[in-house]
């Protein structure tokens, strides 16, 4: 168990969140961490795994590049937004 001080602002969005979905502030603060953690987790790995790639000389070729870019790139005559 641990503290955490946060600005007032911010409290009342919690408490707006939890009054929402009729739950504890408490159970949206846990929640909201779990997300974070599993967020960063997912990030991490896959930040690991790219690096693993490079590290092997695994990139993509000029052609599977263009081939990227090409589609997004706006079709002839189309305004670019």
């Amino acid at each position: 168990m641990f503290t955490v001080r946060i600005d007032p602002e911010k409290q009342k969005q919690l408490d707006a969140i939890a009054q929402q979905l009729d739950r504890s502030r408490n159970y949206v603060v846990n929640q909201a961490i779990e997300e974070f953690l599993d967020t960063h987790a997912w990030q991490v790995e896959h930040i690991r795994a790219g690096l693993d790639a490079a590290e092997q000389g695994a990139f993509a070729t000029d052609e599977e590049m263009e081939a990227i870019f090409n589609r997004y790139r706006p079709e002839e005559g189309t305004p670019e937004r």
